[in-house]
């Protein structure tokens, strides 16, 4: 490590410290500005580190965490040649991390180190199974999907990573799924080594880089996943690597929609489709011509739909329900298991014969998959996996698709031997991990993930909150339960709009909600000259954000993924609209059986898990209005439970320290 970049006699603590000091390495950035509150989060992260010990820690918006744990992370690794992995929830922050993060830090630090962004193994393209799939395209795609084949083949060619968001159209699943890299079919022994795989070249760009960003769904995967093994030994995912997990409040959830049961009809079909559709008479099995094993997946094919009919028959999704909890194994009859098995000896008997062996191991992964799938429908009948809640999800786009779930109530106990019983470091930071607690700091979130040994600190925001920020609590409001909240709801969203003169997000807790909203309050808001944008109307979330952006005048109605990790800094956003308490719904599933859980201990779900959770929801979405220095604007609240209520005490601690004004409706033309 070069002396003229930063003293390597120095302890990592010490040589953080200088970087991030008001004359340190970090002060020759163009626009940069001294943050205490960065220097101190990095140095924490940082003796962490040199003491091979967990944290937790929470840094408030503003404080520049992801800098803040890069910089000692990527020294740490380099001084004690190790490995960084970075783990993370969304695909922006990756990106940033990637693009933008990293090689600052690179020009910064005057010495080389490598980073890789590796994505889930199905987003590469895999060569061998490319062409593969060209030399029997006549069995296995339609005119159209020929078509997407050859642009493909050609994009292949000059394409640097392979993956599927380097393509500049939206392959058909069925071909991407062709083409795809795949655990069995994609390997070092497969594809080589060596070979021109972009999966194996990611992999080995991997092995051997300082730095691993990737999200907290391949970490899971990749962690449970013996065949995609890094050569990990004694480590997280590589041999002697440490782990820096960001949008640590995402983990729980994560955890438990990975650690679970998921069958989908539509999966299926896909699955059976690839073998052999008998629509179009293309697949596989149709390259072999095994017509026995043709009428396998025709048979097969009509259980899954007569089980899936019988499923959807049985369940009572309620009006705007979608999901159904089962609560007793063998609530669904089944037979499918036989027809499973018939299948799949099917073609295990019909593999010698096969000359073809990339076609014979295509065959084999599919039996694999259909192994697995029929483990998970009898796992799931039976109900056989302990402190597991069971349910069947309905989703309605342009088909209808059932999808048998489960997940584990508490997570905790794995979270806690996955993460925090290796020698290895294990960082998570986030910027929304208290609730307000006055005896113990990120009690709650440590408990919920199975850390109550693990150390942990808050860092506060460095923003002027109380300059830049002003939070309105609507008082005469009526309770969101009443009948006559949605009618007023929009008059006080209106009024808000008009004050801020737009330049608002408007966030809501159902999409119920916010459309019957919206088509009361459309209408006048364009004749006030404000240009409306909402979720759901088949448009991407990065557009309509982008949309948003660009407009001087915008309002965006959104729901759940509107709530966290969207950054829009300056003019754009000066208003935010909370409409209700963001309490998660009680009725689903696994949200139920964690009330229901809590309760068998003699615990009070409503104060212990309902309000904790939202008052993270909370501070998520009002941590959306402030994200730069010179940000100004205010966040309104719309739900006067926040006062009516004990509880409400908890949400207005946990707000950011801003002016906080009780309004009236009639009052509000004469707000500053």
């Amino acid at each position: 490590m070069p002396s003229d970049s930063i003293d390597a006699s120095c302890n990592l603590t010490d040589q953080i410290n200088e970087f991030f000091g008001p004359d340190g390495k970090l002060s020759l950035a163009n626009g940069y500005e001294f943050r205490q509150e960065q220097q101190e989060m990095a140095c924490i992260i940082a003796e962490s580190l040199e003491n091979s010990k967990d944290l937790i820690i929470e840094a408030g918006t503003g404080v520049g965490k992801t800098l803040a744990y890069l910089a000692p992370g990527v020294l740490h690794a380099l001084d004690k040649n190790k490995k960084l992995v970075v783990s993370t929830k969304t695909i922006n922050l990756q990106e940033q991390i990637i693009d933008k993060d990293l090689p600052f830090l690179q020009s910064l630090l005057e010495f080389g180190f490598t980073s890789v962004l590796l994505k889930g193994r199905t987003n590469y393209l895999c060569p061998r199974r490319l062409q593969l799939a060209l030399n029997n395209s006549r069995d296995l795609f339609e005119l159209d999907e020929f078509d997407q084949l050859e642009s493909i083949e050609d994009w292949a060619i000059d394409t640097q990573d392979g993956t599927l968001s380097d393509l500049d159209f939206t392959p058909s699943a069925k071909l991407w799924s062709q083409v795809c890299s795949e655990s069995r079919l994609c390997n070092p022994r497969t594809c080589g080594k060596n070979s021109n795989c972009f999966y194996q070249k990611a992999r080995n760009d991997a092995m051997s880089a300082d730095v691993v960003v990737v999200n907290h769904t391949l970490l899971f995967s990749l962690m449970d996943s013996l065949d995609e093994s890094m050569g990990c030994s004694d480590g997280f995912l590589f041999s002697d690597d440490f782990l820096i997990i960001d949008e640590a409040h995402e983990l729980e959830d994560v955890a438990a929609n990975q650690l679970g049961i998921k069958v989908s009809q539509s999966g299926l079909i896909f699955d059976l489709n690839r073998l052999y559709d008998s629509t179009k008479k293309r697949g596989l099995l149709q390259i072999v011509r095994a017509n026995e094993a043709i009428d396998g997946v025709i048979n097969l094919q009509n259980k899954i739909d007569n089980f899936f009919n019988l499923v959807n028959s049985i369940c009572d999704f309620g009006e705007w329900g979608r999901e159904f909890r089962v609560k007793t194994p063998g609530f669904f009859p089944s037979d499918v298991s036989a027809d499973f098995r018939f299948l799949e000896e099917k073609i295990i008997s019909i593999l010698d014969d096969v000359n073809n062996k990339s076609i014979r191991s295509e065959l084999l992964e599919l039996v694999n998959r259909l192994s697995v799938s029929r483990d998970s429908i009898s796992q799931f009948i039976d109900q056989s996996l302990t402190q597991h809640v069971f349910w069947v999800e309905k989703t309605v786009g342009r088909y209808e698709n059932l999808i048998l779930r489960s997940a584990p109530v508490d997570v905790s106990e794995d979270l806690g031997s996955r993460f925090f019983d290796l020698s290895n470091s294990c960082i998570l930071t986030s910027a929304t991990l208290s609730i307000g607690e006055n005896n113990e700091p990120l009690g709650y979130v440590k408990k919920r993930i199975g850390a109550e040994k693990i150390h942990t600190e808050k860092i506060g925001s460095p923003f002027d909150y109380k300059n830049q920020m002003k939070i309105y609590l609507a008082k005469d409001i009526s309770d969101p339960r009443s009948n006559q909240y949605e009618d007023e709801l929009g008059d006080w969203i209106t009024a808000f709009v008009r004050k801020s003169n737009g330049n608002a997000f408007v966030l809501f807790t159902s999409y119920k909600l916010m459309n019957s909203v919206f088509n009361k309050i459309s209408g006048v808001l364009e004749e006030f000259g404000f240009n409306l944008f909402i979720q759901g109307k088949n448009v991407p979330r990065s557009k309509l954000l982008r949309m948003f952006k660009q407009d001087s005048k915008g309002v965006l109605f959104g729901t759940d993924s509107f709530w966290t990790g969207v950054d829009v800094p300056g003019e754009a956003l000066s208003n935010v609209i909370v409409t209700r308490i963001p309490f998660a719904v009680p009725s689903h599933p696994l949200i139920e059986s964690r009330l229901e859980q809590i309760e068998k201990v003699g615990g009070n779900p409503f104060l212990e898990y309902s309000v904790p959770e939202a008052v993270l929801k909370l501070r998520q979405g009002v941590g959306r209005l402030i994200r730069s220095a010179s940000d100004k604007g205010f966040v309104v609240i719309l739900d006067n439970r926040i006062l009516r209520m004990k509880y409400g005490k908890a949400f207005i601690r946990a707000l950011p320290p801003a002016p906080v004004e009780v309004v009236n409706y009639e009052a509000l033309t004469q707000i500053d």
